[in-house]
């Protein structure tokens, strides 16, 4: 099969992977909100699920071209996976194992880490390991499957040989998850669960600085990173307590169809947020990301500056959402279309 772009493709018989289908697709292969995918392939990712409908017997739906409506870790191998089917048979494992790491922050095996590490490295315009031309495309979608597809393979090849070429791109990524795994190992970062409300409480210490992580495309900042906590806990409403400073998330497991369990809905946080406000008026406000929409919505203060409430009064008007607000988004809802 050949990778077209998401928009060439509504004029051809394709598979859509990782994402919302095309009338002129003949099969989805997704773990994406109102997906089609057969149901006896359906797996947590659409890396895993596009590897089961290659285990399946003949005969299988053929079509000349696959496509995707955006680039991540696991959009990428999935295309891989039905464009070069013999290289990512043999990295399968690997592959598999990554595609958690770059959607859900699970960290199965160092090295699917380290992969998705390189493959955020290289779609940053700051690190120039890509072309400066590939960030200027008219279509960036494109443009990055163009660039990364064809160094996957070294990529690979490299990680599981023990290679130094490609360190660069993910050493630094490696050394904040070695150091947030001792944090939680010896204690100096907790993890509270509440599994009634699936809710993590994750407690951090007040002196220990951020530092960059890059996760889903974009740049951020995170004390303790993201893989380590996601790891840790198999809750998907995490709540980040650092002295006052208190930061809610709903993890992206939430947003999807995941099949190995059924995951709480995302109730609306709106509420939250007015109720917050009310109890602390001075600004900076209270603000909420959109729940129906982002891939990781989050729950905070406008600002960097601490709260005055108290942790247990954040804790208990969650709670109160989480039994009491409407639901915003439910990934199993077939009378609304996901968004493309």
């Amino acid at each position: 099969m050949r990778f077209i772009p998401y928009a060439e493709a509504r004029q051809q018989p394709n598979i859509v992977v990782d994402g919302a289908p095309l009338p002129s697709s003949l099969l989805t292969l997704s773990h994406w909100p109102n997906n089609q995918s057969p149901a006896a392939v359906r797996r947590d990712t659409s890396t895993a699920t596009v590897f089961a409908w290659l285990d399946m017997p003949e005969p299988k739906i053929t079509a000349p071209f696959v496509s995707n409506n955006h680039f991540d870790e696991d959009g990428l191998f999935s295309v891989f996976a039905l464009t070069e089917p013999q290289q990512a048979l043999a990295a399968r494992e690997l592959l598999i194992a990554a595609s958690f790491a770059g959607d859900f922050g699970v960290v199965r095996r160092r090295d699917a880490a380290r992969l998705c590490f390189v493959i955020e490295a290289l779609t940053d315009p700051a690190n120039g390991a890509l072309p400066a031309a590939v960030f200027a495309a008219p279509d960036r979608v494109v443009a990055l499957y163009r660039a990364v597809s064809p160094l996957l393979p070294a990529i690979i090849r490299d990680l599981q040989n023990g290679s130094p070429r490609f360190g660069a791109l993910w050493a630094a990524q490696d050394a904040h998850l070695d150091a947030s795994e001792a944090l939680l190992a010896d204690g100096a970062v907790t993890i509270e669960e509440r599994p009634e409300i699936d809710l993590a409480i994750v407690r951090i210490p007040p002196q220990l600085s951020p530092r960059p992580v890059r996760r889903y495309l974009e740049n951020e900042q995170a004390a303790v990173h993201p893989f380590a906590v996601n790891t840790a806990t198999p809750c998907t409403r995490l709540l980040r307590v650092q002295g006052q400073h208190y930061e809610f998330e709903y993890r992206y497991e939430s947003w999807l169809q995941i099949v190995s369990r059924r995951v709480p809905l995302r109730v609306r946080l709106d509420g939250v947020v007015e109720r917050l406000n009310a109890l602390e008026p001075a600004a900076p406000m209270w603000i909420a990301d959109d729940p129906m929409t982002g891939i990781v919505p989050r729950l905070r203060r406008g600002d960097t500056s601490p709260s005055t409430l108290s942790l247990e009064t954040v804790i208990a008007e969650l709670c109160d959402a989480f039994n009491s607000a409407p639901v915003a988004w439910d990934p199993y809802d077939w009378t609304r279309p996901a968004p493309a």
